[in-house]
């Protein structure tokens, strides 16, 4: 198993970068760790405390900075599969980032010679004390009164406070308010359970109090998760959907997330043993403390519910209970390995906005039904598409397709959708968007608002299409969001999709060219059905004479 391609990062397995960075901190803090820190639990209890190949990995990639000395990313996520010992590892860096050496002194060629943070103020942060519970006691278990560690860093244990004697430093939790939190000048901050961090309790002003705090000083905060449940705002979906959009090249600055999460195939099968034992072994990677048999036999429990097996046990999201579709059904769907060649025949839909929405041109194979991404335009704030650019990939399409259908809402692309494109590229359809015994013929141009039957029509058939995989999609992550966005709209003539809210800022438009693109891919082939002569009848050879 393998990471998916990184040009689909919301279809990663494997979200880690590749390889290693040339400057990092992270042998001088390795090596401090295994002196001074002793595993406290396990098989190997009382030893000096080791990483694991991919905790490793990620420490390398943490500490790392660039030739300057500034850090390659300022925002970390553990999210991994339930028993995966991310509180162990949280409090291994908190105890790091407390006492050992993780700030740059200088850098001499390739080695990063490192010191410790001179005030430091660790924080352990959560909606609630017992969130932070099994990070605090692990920190306690690994740096207990007595213990090396204690005695010759000048730390003095508490419950859930830590000093440093000889600095001034704290390591502590904290669980109060968002206003509380403000003003904190933390050196480091782990947040615990983020999948928990939600708006009503309190969890997104928190997340956003501690974010503005480590940027006066430039620290940074790692966030540990489970697999959150979507739709419910949480700050574990958020920052998903961050890491997403920077490896999108959807957003600005340089500040970067390092996230680390290993995930089940969507096209996992919770009953096939062959099909769940790969997954696990995937998830669990060199945990080698799981039992991966228990795990097995907990998800095949009658009392397990599915979706909580895929969150907790396979590190999948599971859908929204009013989704259209999930990403595990989306997802089985991508094949990467398809090329659409020059000269193919093909169809396209188009669903445009110019500033409120995203806009999006898809397209659908007729050999195979296989669906593409062509474009899609996501205006920032305050932004609007570009016409010229919209306009110029149609054309492209145009001059390397051969296009036998091309239907486009005319909402706010009115001029485009009835002058421009069809006076352009109008005779070579091989359907029009509304025939000729309309009272207004188009080729191009179909305005949903007017076809609410044949749309919810073509969301049923599409969704019955995904779920029973009969057909490939390129997997590109844009397009896999808004399919993610999309929800069941129930209307007189079944179901339709829409977005969660009105306002709201989760896109769905490449999901509407999806359900268009496979709707005039079939209307195409009807028509084509329909014009096919019939075979000659072939002759008895018998020869009459009258």
């Amino acid at each position: 198993m393998s990471q998916t391609s990184s040009a689909s990062p919301s279809l990663a397995l494997d979200t880690l970068p590749a390889g290693g960075p040339r400057l990092t901190l992270a042998p001088a803090a390795l090596a401090w760790a295994a002196e001074f820190l002793v595993q406290p639990n396990g098989v190997r209890a009382k030893q000096s405390w080791l990483p694991t190949k991919r905790q490793a990995r990620f420490l390398l990639w943490w500490y790392a900075v660039d030739s300057d000395g500034r850090w390659l990313f300022n925002h970390g996520v553990r999210r991994l599969a339930k028993g995966s010992g991310k509180s162990p590892f949280a409090a291994v860096m908190a105890l790091i980032e407390f006492a050992g050496p993780c700030r740059v002194k200088d850098i001499d060629g390739d080695r990063v010679i490192a010191e410790p943070v001179h005030l430091p103020l660790v924080e352990v942060a959560a909606t609630a004390e017992s969130q932070t519970a099994n990070t605090m006691r692990m920190v306690r278990a690994m740096a207990p009164k007595g213990s090396r560690v204690v005695q010759e860093h000048s730390l003095d244990p508490g419950k859930t406070i830590y000093y440093k004697l000889d600095t001034g430093g704290e390591l502590h939790v904290i669980t109060s308010s968002a206003t509380a939190a403000e003003g904190s000048e933390s050196s480091f901050v782990v947040g615990d359970e983020v999948e928990h961090w939600l708006p009503n309790n309190g969890g997104t002003d928190l997340a956003d109090v501690l974010d503005r705090n480590l940027a006066k000083s430039g620290s940074r905060m790692l966030s540990t998760a489970n697999a959150w449940e979507p739709g419910i705002g949480s700050v574990a979906e958020a920052e998903w959907d961050a890491w997403v959009a920077q490896n999108e090249g959807r957003t600005r600055g340089e500040g970067r997330i390092l996230y680390d999460a290993l995930i089940a195939p969507p096209e996992t099968d919770l009953t096939d043993e062959a099909s769940l034992t790969a997954a696990l072994e995937w998830v669990y990677g060199d945990c080698a403390w799981v039992d991966q048999s228990v795990i097995r036999d907990r998800i095949w429990d009658p009392r397990t519910k599915p979706d909580v097996s895929r969150r907790f046990y396979l590190n999948q999201p599971t859908a929204a209970v009013d989704a259209w579709t999930t990403p595990q059904l989306w997802g089985a769907c991508a094949d990467l390995t398809v090329t659409v060649a020059d000269g193919d025949e093909i169809v396209m839909f188009f669903d445009g906005s110019k500033s409120s929405d995203a806009t999006a041109l898809i397209g659908c194979r007729m050999s195979d039904g296989h669906v593409f991404t062509i474009g899609v335009w996501e205006p920032g704030q305050d932004e609007i598409v570009s016409a010229t650019e919209v306009d110029a990939a149609v054309s492209w399409a145009m001059a390397r397709w051969t296009v036998l259908g091309f239907f486009a809402d005319v909402r706010e692309w009115e001029s485009f959708a009835k002058v421009s494109w069809p006076a352009e590229y109008g005779d070579r359809m091989t359907v029009w968007a509304e025939s000729g015994s309309s009272r207004d013929p188009q080729p191009i141009a179909w305005d949903m608002r007017g076809h609410v039957m044949e749309f919810t029509k073509a969301c049923e058939l599409t969704e019955a299409e995904i779920t029973d995989q009969q057909f490939t999609h390129d997997g590109d992550s844009r397009v896999a969001r808004h399919v993610g966005n999309a929800r069941r709209r129930p209307n007189r003539h079944g179901v339709s999709i829409g977005k969660e809210s009105r306002g709201s800022p989760h896109k769905i438009d490449a999901a509407v060219c999806v359900i268009g693109a496979r709707m005039v891919r079939r209307l195409v082939l009807a028509e084509q059905a329909r014009i096919k002569p019939e075979p000659k009848r072939r002759q008895s050879g018998r020869v009459y004479s009258f």
